[in-house]
């Protein structure tokens, strides 16, 4: 997905999704937020209920979080989540943990989260607890980009990446041996 329309309209959706129910968030609005017509969410995406599902899907997040080796992943995780938030201005992850609506829309993104994240990591990981392992690292990567999120000034979001890599990812790594 390299079409710049369809990263705007993605964003504009998954803050619209953020921020209010399935019922809430209209496909002009998100229009709007985008800078697009509602006509080309439409072409692109078929509509709303296939926008939520691409919202709430997160393949993408999973591979590019994933496309290290066992060795550096952790690190590969870090530096991959806190790189995508600065240059995207929105995180691969906090979704899941600021997503709004309803108990079943929550359900579905959280659903796909674990689905789609969690168990890819899982899958990655050898030895014992690997699941439990697995769900350990996404929380620490959701807990970082949660505090990204939430204080855009404050020193975790604006400290060099080497900084925070250094000190966060061997927290990481240890789960993944």
């Amino acid at each position: 997905m390299t079409d710049p329309g369809r990263t705007t309209i993605l964003r504009a959706a998954r803050k619209a999704f953020a921020r209010e129910s399935y019922d809430a968030v209209t496909l002009r609005g998100v229009a709007a937020d985008a800078g697009v017509s509602a006509a080309l969410i439409v072409k692109y995406f078929g509509g709303k209920e296939a926008l939520f599902e691409r919202v709430a899907d997160f393949t993408e997040a999973a591979q590019l979080l994933l496309a290290a080796p066992n060795e550096r992943l952790g690190e590969h995780a870090v530096r991959t989540l806190v790189e995508y938030r600065r240059e995207n201005d929105q995180d691969l992850l906090v979704r899941v943990v600021f997503a709004a609506g309803k108990a079943d829309e929550r359900a579905q993104i959280r659903e796909h989260f674990r689905d789609q994240v969690t168990r890819a990591f899982a899958a990655r990981l050898t030895g014992p607890d690997a699941e439990l392992r697995a769900g350990l690292i996404t929380a620490q990567l959701l807990g970082l980009g949660a505090a990204i999120a939430i204080d855009k000034t404050g020193p975790i979001a604006t400290a060099d990446l080497e900084t925070v890599a250094g000190l966060y990812a061997p927290a990481i790594q240890q789960l993944i041996h």
